[in-house]
């Protein structure tokens, strides 16, 4: 069985659903749809979900080039999709944290500030009205936020299943602090520079 298929046979079995079509969402189902090689036990709390659903950013690649019932979003700030990139695959940029606005110094993240995103909630809502998808990817630049934005989903009542890609974008720093160990980037996922004019979702 080719590797893709072995993502999504076994759950596919289960719910009596030929493998040539996509799994559907199961009215009120919360649990896994698609299965991945994640082992949550191994993750740091730092990347653990009240959702307990997992996916390595080379397993999300392989997965949308087969599937179009699946949303992926990217929970980072605008400001790192512009300078940082994306991933073209993106169906949103929904921030969960957005920088705030005064760039107060924060000395023990040698960072700007942030502060939570108050349409974070509404926004994603929004976008699974429109699409109506089977299962949602989330992901940030290395799975930590992308953990938390999950939470936030479960505790809002949203019961399609979300997964937190643990390596997100940018991927893990390596021994010298450079984020070359995983990640959309380093798994040779197709991401861009260029923001598409739909990538944020739209203001009155």
């Amino acid at each position: 069985m080719p590797p893709l298929t072995r993502l999504f046979a076994a759950p596919a079995l289960a719910l009596g659903l030929a493998l040539a079509a996509p799994a559907p969402l199961l009215a009120g189902t919360s649990g896994p749809l698609i299965s991945t090689a994640v082992d949550g036990e191994t993750l740091s709390a730092a990347k653990k979900t009240k959702a307990g659903l997992y996916i390595t950013a080379e397993e999300t690649i392989a997965l949308l080039a087969e599937r179009d019932d699946i949303v992926l979003i990217d929970v980072r700030t605008p400001e790192e999709t512009m300078f940082v990139g994306y991933a073209t695959a993106t169906d949103m940029n929904i921030p969960f944290r957005l920088i705030d606005p005064a760039h107060s110094f924060n000395a023990d993240r040698n960072a700007y500030d942030t502060m939570a995103n108050p349409a974070f909630i509404d926004d994603v809502k929004a976008l699974i009205e429109a699409r109506n998808p089977a299962t949602l990817m989330v992901m940030c630049r290395s799975g930590a936020r992308s953990a938390r934005a999950v939470d936030a989903l479960v505790k809002a009542g949203i019961d399609i299943p979300s997964y937190s890609v643990i390596d997100g974008f940018e991927g893990d720093r390596d021994e010298e602090g450079a984020r070359t160990v995983n990640g959309w980037r380093n798994a040779g996922g197709d991401w861009t520079y260029a923001i598409r004019a739909d990538l944020m979702p739209a203001r009155q």
